[in-house]
C-alpha cells in the first residue's frame, strides 16, 4: 500500500510518492498537459498507479486563506471526481494552502536557481501535500 501525492496546476501535475512504510514522501515526477486538458493525465496516472502499487491518491485542495473555495479549488474537486471515476481509486483531499510558497522557500534555501526552481516547485509542493497527510496518519497510529 502506497500513496501518491498530487499538486494540480494549470499546466502541470506535480507527483510525490510515499516510501513503502508510508513515512516519507519524495518527488516522483511532474506531468505536463495543455491548458485544462486534465483528461490527458488519466493514462499516465493509471500507469503509475499500477506500476507503483498505489492504493490512494492525496490531492492538494487549494483553498483560499479564509477557508473558502475559489475557482482553482472547484476545478480540483472536478479533477478528483474524474480520477475516482476513471481510475477507480480513492482520492483524499489535503489542504495545500501555502505549499508553493513553502516549496519555493525550501528550494531558495537550498540555493536552487530561479530557472531550476520553476521546474522543481510542483514536485516539491506535491511532497509537502503528501508529507502532511503521512504525518497526520502517522500521528493517529502512535
Amino acid at each position: 500500500m502506497r500513496y501518491l501525492g498530487l499538486d494540480l496546476g494549470s499546466k502541470t501535475l506535480g507527483l510525490a510518492i510515499s516510501d513503502r512504510t508510508n513515512t516519507i514522501a519524495s518527488v516522483y515526477d511532474t506531468l505536463h498537459f495543455n491548458d485544462e486538458n486534465y483528461e490527458s493525465l488519466i493514462s499516465p496516472l493509471k500507469d503509475i498507479v499500477l506500476k507503483e502499487d498505489i492504493t490512494t491518491l492525496i490531492l492538494g485542495l487549494p483553498k483560499n486563506m479564509n477557508n473558502t473555495l475559489g475557482d482553482r479549488a472547484l476545478i480540483t474537486l472536478d479533477f478528483k471526481k474524474m480520477l475516482e471515476e476513471k481510475l477507480d481509486i480513492e482520492v483524499l483531499m489535503e489542504d495545500e494552502r501555502l505549499t508553493s510558497v513553502i516549496s519555493n522557500n525550501v528550494l531558495i534555501s537550498a540555493n536552487v536557481s530561479r530557472k531550476k526552481r520553476k521546474k522543481k516547485v510542483d514536485g516539491m509542493a506535491a511532497v509537502i501535500i503528501l508529507q502532511g497527510y503521512l504525518d497526520k496518519i502517522g500521528d493517529k497510529n502512535e
